[in-house]
């Protein structure tokens, strides 16, 4: 399954898609593959929590951006696509460093979506987290 925007356009999409005060928070398109995109986010002082490390809020806001942009890269510019079920499962502590998020489609459907999303920093055997989301399709 080839994705049908390039990096460039899906990365106009979703700027356009989020008020812009908030994209940045959301993370950066950094590449775009058969069935897969890949994320960063460089996460600042406002998404920390106390003992230095990466909140939660954040690291599922990040998820779920990552599923929602590999389903619109696949799919097309399809703006209702929405969030049906977030599971997630915190794994360590997340430093206040790049966070990578991969996001591969395990089935893309007329109605329904399902992702597997993959939350790492510095080596991808550690993760950070793991989710699985699912997205209703317009």
């Amino acid at each position: 399954m080839n994705p049908c925007l390039s990096l460039s356009e899906l990365a106009e999409f979703l700027d356009g898609a989020f008020p812009s005060e908030t994209r940045a928070s959301l993370g950066a398109v950094v590449d775009v593959q058969a069935g897969h995109v890949r994320m960063t986010l460089d996460p600042n002082s406002s998404m920390g929590r106390p003992g230095g490390i990466v909140s939660g809020p954040t690291l599922m806001a990040l998820t779920d951006v990552a599923a929602y942009a590999v389903i619109i890269a696949h799919h097309g510019r399809k703006e209702m696509a929405v969030t049906n079920g977030l599971s997630i499962s915190f794994l360590r502590a997340c430093k206040m460093e790049t966070i990578i998020a991969d996001a591969r489609l395990l089935k893309l459907g007329r109605r329904l979506a399902t992702v597997d999303v993959r939350v790492w920093q510095g080596n991808e055997d550690h993760l950070i987290a793991q989710a699985t989301v699912g997205y209703a399709l317009p």
